[in-house]
């Protein structure tokens, strides 16, 4: 069986588009001729791809399973045919041309800018775009081609998405100034007020961290799931938990007394340098890290771009 590329192209269409009709327009065809091609489609792979009762009553456009299968497949197939567009006209050696690199926020905040600069100073006629957003955002636009590569802040499981260990990052726990434990420290109470106020650090215990409020991100980053991973590791479940949709913002959150929060040392450096966050330290939970990773598209063969920008990728951070 041979798939016919013209009547998948006008299905997906369909399927982006949400309907016959403005399938229709986008492909500057008659609304006949779309559903004559899907029709055409389903006898040729001999399945149904659309319901078309509930397109009649009202209820909007339904794929099928089959159909659903069939439009992932398609997706795949248009986002790789438009990247291979794109590069043969851009390419002529590294004289001209674009790059997108996808980022997590901390990635492009904290790490992305001196690569960026390096890259710049080699290949300043180069194109350079960033897109910023959580780590599930990153993954969608790279597998829809819309990036060339990302960098994201943990590993990810979809299919067609390779992953490669970049680099490791130190994290830490923070909580406000003047956080005092609840727990005893093994040290009189002088003694630990002294050390804190040296070193900038409280020690605790697993309960104390229960106990806390703690100060996460939004579903879907990675900073996130790490930190929930790196706590149930150690059999902690916060009680209670505020979402806030940046590590600066929970950062500030933190000095501003609303809990406490497990961030990138890069993110919070400054502010434990200036005192107004203290680390909190458990002797079970030493030396806190995290991998960051480069991710690229399984089945898209790198550009030039791609290529000179994995070889500033792989020097000294």
């Amino acid at each position: 069986m041979r798939l016919n590329l013209h009547l998948l192209r006008v299905f997906h269409a369909v399927t982006t588009e949400g309907s016959f009709s403005a399938a229709a327009r986008r492909l500057h065809i008659s609304q006949p001729a779309v559903s004559k091609a899907v029709s055409e489609l389903e006898r040729q792979l001999d399945v149904v791809l659309i319901e078309r009762s509930g397109a009649r009553a009202g209820q909007g456009l339904t794929l099928t399973e089959a159909g659903s299968a069939l439009n992932a497949h398609a997706r795949a197939i248009f986002a790789l045919e438009h990247a291979a567009v794109e590069e043969l006209q851009q390419r002529s050696g590294l004289k001209r041309g674009k790059l997108v690199i996808g980022a997590s926020t901390t990635i492009a905040s904290y790490w992305l800018p001196r690569y960026l600069h390096a890259f710049s100073r080699h290949w300043p006629d180069i194109t350079l775009k960033v897109v910023v957003a959580n780590t599930q955002s990153i993954v969608e636009d790279l597998y829809d081609c819309l990036l060339d590569l990302a960098l994201v802040e943990g590993p990810v499981q979809k299919e067609g998405i390779a992953y490669y260990p970049w680099r490791e990052e130190r994290l830490i726990m923070v909580a406000p100034p003047g956080f005092r434990a609840r727990s005893a420290t093994g040290q009189s109470s002088s003694a630990a007020r002294s050390e804190q106020s040296a070193a900038r650090s409280v020690w605790v215990s697993e309960g104390d961290l229960a106990e806390c409020t703690w100060l996460v991100r939004e579903a879907g980053s990675g900073t996130r799931e790490v930190s929930f991973d790196l706590l149930s590791r150690q059999g902690l479940k916060p009680h209670r938990s505020i979402e806030i949709g940046s590590n600066e913002g929970i950062a500030r959150a933190v000095a501003s007394g609303l809990g406490v929060s497990m961030l990138p040392l890069a993110v919070v450096e400054d502010l434990l340098q200036l005192g107004r966050v203290v680390e909190l330290r458990v002797h079970e939970m030493a030396g806190l890290s995290r991998s960051l990773y480069r991710l690229e598209r399984k089945d898209r063969p790198p550009s030039p771009a791609v290529g000179a920008f994995l070889d500033i990728l792989s020097g000294p951070a």
